[in-house]
């Protein structure tokens, strides 16, 4: 079981630096570490000092790295396809398709690059797995992938069950099974498959809202615009269960009224990693594990007052915007949209106000 650590910033911030001597840092305190690079540039090796590529490369004593090449991830994901239809279908039709021949389409990356982190994390071979994706927003929406289609999952097998084909087809299910499926699968047919794929959703938005398994910091420079993308990306990361231990301040410190702006986040000041002088950066980095116990809690549910709390900073009223459908509630902030399921014992309450307090959202039940 792997902690996972990444980084929220602006381009040109500085994050893939900090990722590489976050994953120093980490070695030197005795763990054994993947550095996952989402980016094929060449940036990465020449700043690590040697080649890599697809599969994990070991840079020095507890240090292995990789950089995602999404043609050779779907290549293998295509192959575990057409291995799961040969084994349950009595006349496949994938087998004549190729992994070679398929372009990734947009939207790709973010899903093979997760796939690839569960499979890392899930292998046993490292305590740390360092990520650093392509850009910031790409990072929120990759980890925020398994509540998402969890919401998919849940919500159309509900509107297809319900509707009038799914009541017709419901009688023909067994039959089908029998006659197309390798073996007989009784029961509910659209029970067994959507079962097993949410309860795998299920584990990865556990894991994601878990600081001691997701951490993230925020990496920002003095300037105004990088301070400002941070403390958006900030809120965003709350939108998706991500917990924020705190803000790495690159070329300087923020000052007493940008402090403020991020309270009550920390704050660490780091210098420039000049000619790769990776020893004083590594030194000035905060140790993850005292910032994961102390790190704000994204959701609070008081089940007395009926109230839920969401932690939404850098965000007003103004700018979200809440709607009740049965027992869940979707919150809109900035470019995030996040489905809530309620706790059943708040499931067919209505809302009856929300307000802000204390840079928590607070949404009343009635």
């Amino acid at each position: 079981m792997a902690k996972i650590l990444t980084f929220l910033g602006k381009g040109g911030s500085g994050c893939t630096t900090l990722a590489i001597a976050t994953a120093k840092q980490q070695v030197a305190a005795g763990q054994r570490v993947l550095l996952m690079i989402q980016s094929v540039t060449p940036g990465p090796a020449l700043l690590l000092g040697q080649p890599l590529g697809p599969e994990p490369t070991q840079v020095s004593a507890g240090l292995w790295a990789v950089q995602l090449h999404s043609t050779t991830l779907l290549e293998n994901s295509w192959q575990t396809l057409k291995g799961l239809e040969s084994q349950y279908l009595r006349t496949p039709f994938l087998k004549d398709v190729y992994g070679q021949e398929l372009g990734i389409l947009p939207g790709m990356d973010s899903a093979l690059a997760l796939n690839a982190l569960r499979e890392y994390e899930a292998s046993g071979n490292y305590d740390v797995i360092v990520y650093d994706g392509h850009s910031a927003m790409e990072t929120l929406r990759m980890l925020g992938l398994p509540e998402i289609l969890d919401w998919y999952v849940r919500r159309f097998r509900g509107v297809f069950q319900q509707s009038d084909l799914g009541r017709v087809l419901a009688p023909f299910w067994q039959p089908i099974a029998a006659a197309v499926l390798a073996s007989d699968w009784s029961g509910d047919m659209l029970e067994r498959p959507t079962g097993e794929m949410r309860s795998l959703l299920e584990q990865g938005r556990d894991i994601v809202s878990d600081p001691h398994r997701v951490l993230a910091f925020l990496v920002t420079t003095p300037t105004e615009v990088a301070i400002a993308t941070a403390r958006y990306l900030w809120g965003s990361a709350q939108q998706i269960g991500l917990t924020v231990g705190g803000v790495l301040v690159n070329q300087g410190d923020l000052g007493p009224d940008h402090e403020r702006a991020f309270a009550p986040l920390p704050h660490f000041p780091l210098p420039i990693c000049s000619d790769q002088d990776w020893e004083r950066l590594v030194a000035a980095l905060p140790d993850p594990q005292p910032l994961a116990d102390q790190a704000t809690r994204a959701t609070i549910i008081d089940w007395a007052n009926k109230t839920v709390m969401l932690f939404l900073p850098s965000f007003n009223k103004s700018q979200v915007k809440l709607t009740q459908y049965g027992p869940e509630v979707t919150i809109e902030a900035g470019d995030q949209r996040r489905n809530l399921l309620l706790p059943p014992e708040l499931q067919g309450k209505a809302v009856t106000g929300a307000k802000f307090q204390d840079q928590y959202l607070v949404i009343s039940f009635g």
